[in-house]
This record gives C-alpha cells, structure tokens and sequence, in this order.
C-alpha cells in the first residue's frame, strides 16, 4: 500500500491537519516587528535598486499594527464558529485552542460597515472608456 498523499495547502495550527476553515487575527508584537523590519528592508532594496536620475519610488507610510492580520487555518475539529470566523480577532487569541472550541478567549472586533457609495444614489462611477452591459 502506497503512503498517504501529502497534504496539499495549508494545515491546521493545531493538529497539522488539511485545513478547512480560516479567520484572521491581529499579528503580535513579535510578528509585527518581524513584518516591519522585512518592509523596511524591501523598502530599501527597492530604493538601492532605483534609477537615480528617476523620481524616488513613493512607498506610502509604514504599515501599523491596526492595519495588520495574519490568517489562522484550521481543520474541522478545530473550527471556530462561522460567525466568530467572520471577524478579525485579537492578537492574544486563543483560537483554535480545544478548551475554547467552538469560541476562543477574545473579544472579535466588531464588523467594518459597509463603505460609502461613489454616488448619493448608489451608482457607481466608471473610468472613461467604460461601459455596463445592459
């Protein structure tokens, strides 16, 4: 009998089964310095890379720990409710943890609502060139 195939994509954190299920969660102050010090890094890289007789590259601001999420994978017996997987949870979350299942410690936060619309009517506003089908 041939062994088992090897899993295929990503793995549940706590078991190391096929994952089937995510949400995301804040990265934590030791992740979030790592992910600073690679984009400062490739920032610099880049700008070492630059014609200098061309404008310099404008990269925006640095990413903040609010703006930052990583994913968390699990498998079936490790899920968390579908309605708590909706939401963006703390750093410190305890999920997929088997003494929280199928919740975790934290406190989600709350849903972005929804963005305005382009126009006070709700259209949306196409590029020139553009067309809807009708």
């Amino acid at each position: 009998m041939p062994p088992p195939a090897a899993s295929v994509g990503p793995s549940c954190g706590l078991c190391g089964a096929s994952a089937i299920v995510h949400w995301q969660r804040r990265l934590t102050d030791a992740e979030f310095a790592a992910h600073l010090e690679w984009e400062t890094g490739r920032r610099e890289r880049a700008l070492a890379l630059t014609d200098p007789q061309a404008p310099p590259p404008d990269f925006g601001p640095l990413p903040l720990p609010q703006g930052c999420t990583t994913t968390v994978f699990a498998c079936a017996a490790h899920a968390i409710a579908l309605d708590a997987a909706a939401q963006i949870h703390a750093k410190d979350c305890t999920a997929p943890s088997t003494s929280d299942l199928p919740g975790c410690n934290c406190t989600p936060e709350p849903p972005q609502p929804d963005p305005e619309p382009d126009t006070p009517d709700g259209s949306v506003v196409l590029p020139p060139g553009w067309t809807t089908r009708g």
